[in-house]
């Protein structure tokens, strides 16, 4: 059988890849459900901020990111309509792993990758709206809780009740 990590490496997203993406967050995200619009329009505003896992077994997982604007996390499932035109952090609206891909550490790798999109941009930090199950992982990745408004509270329950708004310094 071969082995799913063996030359596995994240590169960029192209259009030809969100089939497997939007197939990949359906089985994966199933209680967070994204249309297909909103990966699509993530991958055409800012192309550098989206990745693919690729390997033997083809795309094995994804990143969506980009740069951000404020004290609110984009509401899932929402069309963005353009990116802020002076942004003040990088935004990861999404890692995910297909269960074959877990376990080698991909995950942790895609963060420096994100951390060197943000320094290009000249942004200070990360940020992200973390689920209530990776929070010990965003953890681990040096983010912390932020404090939050009622309209950020609003946002996140839209995610789930353990849903976090978190974030980062770029290093």
């Amino acid at each position: 059988m071969t082995n799913p990590s063996a030359d596995t490496t994240w590169r960029a997203m192209t259009p030809d890849d969100l089939a497997g993406v939007i197939t990949l967050a359906g089985h994966i995200h199933t209680d967070y459900p994204e249309d297909a619009a909103v990966f699509a329009e993530r991958l055409a505003l800012c192309p550098t901020g989206c990745l693919v896992l690729d390997g033997p077994l083809g795309v094995v997982g994804y990143l969506i990111s980009h740069p951000w604007q404020g004290p609110l996390s984009p509401p899932l499932n929402t069309l963005l309509g353009a990116l802020p035109a002076t942004p003040e952090s990088w935004y990861i609206h999404d890692v995910a792993l297909a269960p074959a891909a877990r376990g080698a550490g991909h995950a942790g790798k895609v963060v420096p990758l994100v951390e060197g999109m943000a320094r290009q941009h000249g942004l200070p930090r990360l940020s992200l709206t973390s689920t209530g199950q990776a929070l010990s992982f965003w953890h681990r990745q040096g983010f912390v809780d932020e404090v939050i408004t009622e309209a950020e509270r609003a946002i996140l329950a839209s995610y789930d009740p353990q849903a976090r708004l978190m974030t980062r310094p770029v290093a």
